[in-house]
């Protein structure tokens, strides 16, 4: 009797220095992200882009934009952080606002890290517009400054009014892509292998009601992410993201009913909610722990302009949560109140 008890004893022990062993290396037994709030950055950081750097850290970029501090426009804000929620402002990417045509705000820009350096590629428009274009810039780091590398092509050269919006993506084949769009289909095209020219022929994925795309592939699909409505009508905005996905990078890319989004609206997957309207423009960020988070901005009901009458556009943060193969937003609206935020190691 005394030799079985003394079993358990020996057992109980190795058992709980186990434990300790594992609490001590590990940090917990249960990893979990700090607690946030929506917004996690103001007063703007539009039409974000986001990338983890080689340092480490993340870097959202946002269109230009008068934050009505006196500062006058920044252009192409970057803000970044450590958490994806703790946000802190660095700077401008440029130094001096590419001149290569002669009026335009920079807007919604797009981050990558490709040959060895941060490419940044960038819409030039003013609102109406006749002839929008994108361009490209580079730097060595995600800081800046970025040498801008000129025009990648404008809406008459490459034939799509209102050319806006740009997304780069590299397909399995090491292949660079740009998707662009706005009102006018979303579109793509292949690009050379330094990524400042196209080749080939361009090719429409979805229809004549969205813009800002973004393109994600998990689980063997290609996810098609893109934004609707009007994007900048403070409280009154309807703007919102809808959703397709695709077996191929050139489509179809096909509703959650199985409608092809270059004829239909997509599925739903972001709208207004109580507290925040407008939501739309995101990208897509994953976390140490591999958990999809959708970065956008939105727009505060009760504080939705900023100085001159623009539209007041904070930056956002929401878990992606896949079901059936599909991404979905808890509630489908921005959230409210404290959340659990990303793990990063």
């Amino acid at each position: 009797m005394k030799k079985k008890l003394l079993w358990f004893v020996s057992l109980f022990i190795v058992i709980v220095v186990s434990g300790v062993v594992y609490f001590f290396a590990n940090g917990s037994t249960s990893a979990v992200g700090p607690d946030f709030h929506n917004p996690i950055f103001e007063p703007v950081i539009a039409d974000p882009s986001i990338i983890k750097a080689e340092d480490g850290l993340f870097y959202a970029y946002g269109t230009e934009d008068n934050w009505g501090d006196g500062m006058g426009a920044r252009v192409v804000p970057i803000v970044r952080s450590e958490n994806l929620v703790d946000w802190d402002y660095v700077g401008e990417a440029f130094t001096e606002k590419p001149s290569w045509k002669e009026d335009g705000g920079i807007w919604a820009p797009d981050i990558v890290y490709f040959n060895d350096q941060y490419y940044l590629y960038y819409s030039q428009s003013t609102w109406g517009d006749s002839n929008p274009a994108i361009g490209v810039a580079t730097s060595d780091s995600p800081a800046g400054p970025f040498e801008d590398q000129g025009k990648l092509f404008d809406s008459i050269e490459i034939g799509v009014n209102n050319s806006i919006d740009p997304q780069f993506f590299v397909d399995e084949d090491g292949t660079p892509y740009i998707f662009w769009g706005s009102w006018y289909g979303i579109w793509g095209i292949e690009l050379s292998e330094d990524g400042f020219d196209y080749i080939g022929e361009k090719f429409q994925i979805a229809s004549t009601d969205f813009e800002a795309p973004y393109i994600i592939k998990r689980d063997g699909y290609y996810h098609f992410f893109g934004s609707k409505g009007s994007c900048c009508e403070g409280q009154f905005s309807q703007y919102r993201v809808a959703v397709g996905r695709s077996e191929s990078l050139k489509g179809p890319y096909l509703d959650k009913e199985g409608n092809d989004i270059v004829n239909s609206s997509g599925t739903l997957l972001l709208s207004g909610g109580e507290q925040f309207v407008g939501p739309g423009h995101n990208a897509i960020v994953t976390d140490d722990a591999g958990q999809d988070w959708i970065v956008y901005h939105a727009i505060d009901k009760d504080n939705p302009w900023i100085g001159g009458g623009a539209t007041r556009r904070p930056l956002m943060l929401d878990k992606v949560i896949w079901e059936d193969g599909w991404p979905t937003i808890f509630g489908g609206v921005p959230g409210e109140g404290i959340q659990e935020g990303p793990i990063i190691k």
